[in-house]
């Protein structure tokens, strides 16, 4: 064994006592930490021909990377929508990595069984029917990627194909209908081979985020009767705005098409008694898409894809090796994803929903809205901005009310200031910014000081 390897085994108990340590110092100091530093660029240093040892590269990561590393674990982080790891899911992630576990099935670790149960929870959590399974997977984009590739082969079997074993040349175009589709759509059908240009942008309500419903029908009714894929979102990323579901799913009885829908972090509606009509319908869906490093506060990776139809999707991901054994009925997870080899995302998720359960996380969503909601409040009364969109829910969207194209110039004045973070956008054609609210840790005092940094940048 080579001998700083065999040295740090012996002190593995210290080793990690000090990482612990360096982890709680981070921690303490997420408070008043630069939210998001500028990090430049370093040229890569040689790879070191004799190492360190765990404390030397310790030592080195705290002198080289550390200090351009953001905040985003932290309460003033509102970039893109990025929750924290709450003390228990980090617990769990930590032991993740200590288990070192490959959830491929039931053969050596039940594992396995503690994913089948955090689905389950995550199924109740979001009161969605128990027709629904489901595996986890790195994030959003890989839950849409997975329940867009089970809607690609409920096509094939309207059309008499299986695109799985016969490919695409035997399917045929395909139509995918949306409003306002995330990005990760469109890198999806591409990943798929269905093609961006598969995608149809169908007409929003005014002012909105939501497809006109009727739109849709429209749209639906011009495939005269060709199967079809259609993408709802609960949820949008720049003003939360929710599809309706119910209405859209009700359209089945007249046109045959698979209802995705994207509720990436607009899923949590469900724990607001005051919001959680947005995602009435949601349990209608044929797949669903729910990222749980955005308002569970798990670490990264991890998402959870589900659908109704695990059949389909053992066909597509299935995974022939005779040690890996049959698909059969109740397919192990090395046959429902992408990945044949998968850490265990499911600790960090099963740890917190176990510490905190229903309520804790439920507060953490009703505060986050409400969070938001001040800011827009504080916004709305400042001169310099003008919000673009009610607060619905826990986004906020915003410009630089005399001048939009002044967006990207606040938002790195504020990240410069070391308070906060938003990111910039285009909402509707104008130049704007977005704070989103998903971290446990995020307070009021926090508002007022993201509120500040804000006006400071303003001028």
């Amino acid at each position: 064994m080579d001998p700083r390897l065999d040295d740090d085994l012996v002190q593995l108990p210290d080793l990690l006592k000090e990482t612990q340590e360096h982890a709680v110092r981070l921690l303490e100091g997420l408070a008043e930490r630069p939210v998001a530093p500028p990090p430049g660029r370093r040229e890569p240093v040689a790879l070191p021909e004799r190492g360190e040892g765990a404390r030397g590269a310790l030592e080195a990561f705290a002198r080289r990377w550390e200090p351009g590393f953001s905040a985003s674990a932290g309460p003033r982080y509102l970039g893109f929508v990025t929750g924290g790891s709450t003390p228990a899911a980090l617990a769990g992630d930590w032991l993740t990595g200590a288990l070192d576990q490959n959830v491929v099935g039931d053969l050596d670790s039940a594992a396995a069984g503690l994913e089948r149960e955090t689905v389950s929870w995550l199924r109740e959590l979001l009161g969605l029917p128990v027709a629904y399974e489901g595996a986890f997977v790195s994030g959003a984009t890989m839950s849409n990627v997975t329940g867009l590739a089970i809607a690609r082969e409920w096509i094939g079997e309207r059309r008499g194909v299986s695109v799985a074993e016969q490919g695409l040349a035997a399917l045929g175009p395909v139509r995918v209908l949306s409003g306002s589709p995330h990005s990760s759509i469109g890198k999806a059908l591409s990943v798929l081979g269905l093609g961006r240009s598969a995608l149809r942008r169908v007409e929003s309500l005014p002012g909105r985020e939501a497809v006109d419903v009727d739109r849709l029908a429209e749209a639906l009714r011009e495939l005269d009767g060709e199967p079809a894929i259609v993408v709802a979102n609960a949820g949008t990323v720049n003003t939360v705005d929710y599809d309706d579901l119910r209405a859209i799913a009700a359209l089945r009885e007249r046109h045959p098409f698979w209802l995705h829908v994207d509720a990436a972090f607009g899923a949590f509606a469900a724990l607001s008694p005051e919001h959680a009509h947005l995602v009435d319908g949601l349990g209608e869906a044929d797949s669903i898409c729910v990222d749980l490093h955005k308002w569970l506060n798990v670490p990264y990776d991890s998402a959870v894809q589900l659908t109704r139809r695990r059949d389909l999707q053992a066909r597509v991901f299935q995974n022939s090796a005779a040690y890996l054994g049959a698909v059969g009925d109740d397919p192990d997870f090395v046959h429902l994803t992408p990945e044949n080899s998968r850490r265990l995302r499911a600790l960090a998720a099963w740890f917190t929903l176990a510490a905190y359960g229903r309520e804790g996380h439920a507060e953490i969503v009703r505060r986050d809205v409400a969070l938001a909601a001040r800011l827009g409040e504080r916004l709305a009364a400042m001169p310099a901005y003008r919000l673009l969109a009610p607060v619905r829910l826990n986004v906020v969207c915003f410009t630089v009310a005399a001048d939009p194209s002044r967006a990207d110039e606040v938002a790195r004045a504020v990240a410069a200031s070391g308070e906060a973070f938003v990111t910039p956008t285009v909402y509707a054609g104008v130049p704007a910014l977005r704070a989103a609210f998903s971290n446990w840790r995020t307070t009021e005092a926090d508002v007022e000081r993201v509120a500040e940094a804000l006006a400071r940048a303003a001028g």
